[in-house]
């Protein structure tokens, strides 16, 4: 019997080698870039295919048989790429075993079928982008599914268009693993995002697809239509009131105004203000598809995307998104900012009361802080109109659902419109209330609400946009309402909380900031405690800092306070 070949060729300069996945080599004469390593023999057979060294590796995903080999690339000096989204899956692992709970665990994404012990990486891959590795230039599509942060390489070989998709689709119309898309406990975030997926590798156009596991697929939109269709079948199976997924990847913004937009599927609203140059404006944008959210905060569960822009261009007239203007800090309406900037040119605006957050997060003890500092362009102030193309725009400090956030007004189309981030519930009819949505981490103070309702009646838009439910047609009984539930609201903590002291809502007498620093030992580190004066007339505050063992004792400092007054 003649032995198996231990390649075979399936594209142009591209061979196959069968490992506990399929590993791709891309050869240019001597040298070559792998897409996933496997176990690592490949290195061992290189030769048959006369190459001599293999330059990079370029990781669809995290998984322990596409990776387990890696520490083999690095001993030999292969430069190592992993998509953004799952690097400290491979180079971070350890941390990930020390920390992964086990008891009690919801948690159903396979991150444990990661390596057993972590491998330095050159880098990550930068996504919606071409770059060139060696002589091989490569495209990181996201396309999360099997994985939250997996990625499908675009390459183009002798005028076709290779996918080399990971484990997102196996043969025709199938799967490599339904387990895998089970995300959360009884979710189908998975399911939602390998459709989401293929519709969006489909409008790719790759003539073949390469899949982590089984044969090439030479009909890639036959099956990657096949694939959504079952997709969508078995994902209306678990849900009560079955998500159109067709409908929603197919059109993703609502009309509110013909220049006014709602992006529908994202998970905070987003919306997109029209020029007729052709520019859009974009209020917020966090997680641009809610159906793929892991109910989880970490960095491998949180992962922005960026389809709906591409449908904002296809179909409403949209040649470039020159700007974003974030309500708030949280991450659900931020994180998506910064690829926006990167892959798209989009500005980040942000308030003056906003941006300082955004810039340096780990300085303050806030929730819902986005897991790096995020660059802001333009910083717009409080009070005054800002130009951009054809709208004014003008933005309000709004404290409430937290005290860094601002409303934005303007007009669009003959209606005064005002976007309130997550300040209150909208969309509510005449009979129902608005929900004041307080939270006493984002440091609300007694009174926020009370003002919250006198600048809505002040300015009277007639639509309110929040950040997480419809857009509210105003009525005089909507600010009434407000006015009424704030009053009452504030009543409430006065009347629940001490007389002798008043710490307000927040309930602490000091602070320190930066919340988070890093030293090493001989440094110095340069901290600032802010304190509460709690009674109604002036005192004198000592601040005297309690600090590790082995560390220097500062002196104690001490601070005049005004009567209720913060230093």
């Amino acid at each position: 019997m003649q032995p198996e070949p231990s390649f075979e060729q399936v594209a142009a300069g591209v061979a196959r080698f069968r490992d506990t996945c399929n590993v791709y080599v891309l050869a240019s004469g001597s040298e070559a870039v792998l897409v996933d390593f496997g176990s690592g023999a490949v290195l061992d057979r290189l030769g048959e295919l006369g190459v001599e060294r293999v330059t990079d590796v370029l990781v669809t995903h995290h998984h322990r048989d596409q990776v387990q080999g890696l520490a083999r690339a690095r001993e030999a000096g292969i430069r190592i790429w992993v998509p953004p989204y799952e690097r400290e899956l491979i180079d971070a692992v350890d941390r990930r075993w020390a920390t992964r709970p086990l008891d009690n665990d919801y948690d159903l994404r396979q991150d444990r079928f990661s390596l057993l012990e972590q491998v330095p990486v050159e880098g990550v891959v930068s996504e919606y982008a071409s770059r060139r590795y060696d002589r091989v230039e490569a495209y990181a599509l996201p396309t999360p599914g099997h994985t939250v942060g997996s990625v499908t390489y675009l390459v183009e070989r002798d005028g076709r268009r290779l996918a080399f998709s990971g484990d997102l689709v196996h043969g025709d119309g199938k799967v490599w693993s339904l387990a895998a898309t089970q995300w959360s406990y009884s979710g189908i975030e998975g399911l939602a995002s390998t459709f989401f997926s293929c519709g969006v590798l489909a409008g790719r156009a790759p003539d073949v697809l390469l899949p982590a596991h089984g044969d090439p697929v030479e009909a890639p939109q036959a099956t990657l239509e096949r694939a959504r269709a079952r997709l969508e079948e078995l994902a209306a199976l678990r849900l009560d009131d079955p998500w159109r997924l067709f409908d929603m990847q197919a059109q993703p913004w609502a009309e509110i105004t013909p220049h006014l937009l709602r992006n529908r599927v994202s998970f905070a609203n987003s919306y997109a203000l029209l020029s007729g140059s052709g520019a859009a404006l974009l209020i917020d944008f966090g997680y641009d598809v809610a159906t793929g959210l892991v109910p989880l905060t970490e960095r491998t569960a949180s992962r922005p995307l960026l389809w709906a822009i591409e449908e904002l261009k296809r179909s409403h007239g949209v040649e470039r998104v020159e700007a974003v203007v974030t309500t708030h800090y949280h991450d659900d309406h931020v994180a998506g900012v910064t690829l926006l900037r990167e892959v798209e040119g989009t500005e980040v605006w942000s308030p003056e009361n906003v941006a300082p957050i955004l810039a340096d997060p780990h300085r303050y003890d806030l929730p819902c802080l986005w897991h790096e500092p995020i660059a802001v362009d333009r910083v717009l102030p409080l009070g005054r109109p800002v130009q951009w193309q054809e709208y004014d725009l003008t933005l309000h400090a709004l404290p409430g659902h937290t005290l860094y956030a601002a409303a934005i007004e303007f007009a669009v189309d003959g209606k005064r419109v005002l976007a309130t981030g997550d300040q209150q519930t909208t969309g509510v009819p005449p009979s129902g209330k608005p929900i004041l949505n307080y939270q006493y981490r984002n440091r609300y103070r007694v009174g926020d609400f009370e003002r919250s309702a006198e600048l809505h009646r002040r300015l009277r838009p007639d639509l309110l946009l929040s950040g997480h439910w419809p857009v509210q047609e105003v009525t005089d009984g909507y600010l009434e309402r407000l006015e009424a539930d704030g009053r009452r609201l504030d009543d409430l903590h006065r009347e629940l909380l001490p007389d002798e002291v008043d710490f307000d809502a927040v309930g602490f007498g000091a602070r320190i900031e930066p919340y988070r620093a890093r030293g090493a030992a001989g440094e110095t580190l340069a901290l600032e405690a802010i304190v509460r004066n709690p009674f109604d007339r002036p005192e004198r505050a000592t601040v005297r800092l309690v600090v590790p063992a082995g560390w220097r004792d500062p002196e104690p400092q001490e601070v005049e306070l005004a009567p209720l007054g913060e230093g």
